[in-house]
């Protein structure tokens, strides 16, 4: 029986261009760094509230902007689309809007689809 979600995990090419976007762009602190680090294989975690965010470099995985997507909650979204335009960030929709939330769907410097969200009170 499926009791939780481990982590959600993205393969990327160049683990120091992922790690601009996810550390200097989003703003993530590194939790845990794994694996044999070469330039072939590199694997970094970020602790997210309760879940976990996995980027891996390996030769048999890679980035995909249709592969999996995970939404990120921000506490100010307009900060956080503002950020991503100043960082030339792509976007994959316009903003959107609805009762419960605003969400955007973006690229990582990787090609994978990540996606902005914001709950309303």
């Amino acid at each position: 029986m499926i009791k939780d979600i481990a982590f959600t995990g993205y393969p990327v090419s160049d683990m120091k261009r992922a790690r601009s976007f996810y550390e200097g762009i989003l703003g993530l602190v590194p939790s845990g760094e794994f694996g044999p680090v070469t330039d072939e294989s590199q694997f970094i975690e970020y602790s997210i509230g309760t879940n976990t965010l996995s980027l891996g470099k390996m030769d048999e995985w890679k980035p995909s902007k249709d592969g999996p997507m995970v939404a990120l909650e921000v506490e100010n979204f307009e900060e956080a689309v503002k950020k991503l335009k100043e960082h030339n960030v792509p976007f994959v929709t316009e903003l959107m809007h609805f009762p419960n939330c605003s969400m955007v769907v973006v690229n990582d410097f990787e090609g994978n689809s990540i996606s902005i969200h914001h709950k309303k009170s």
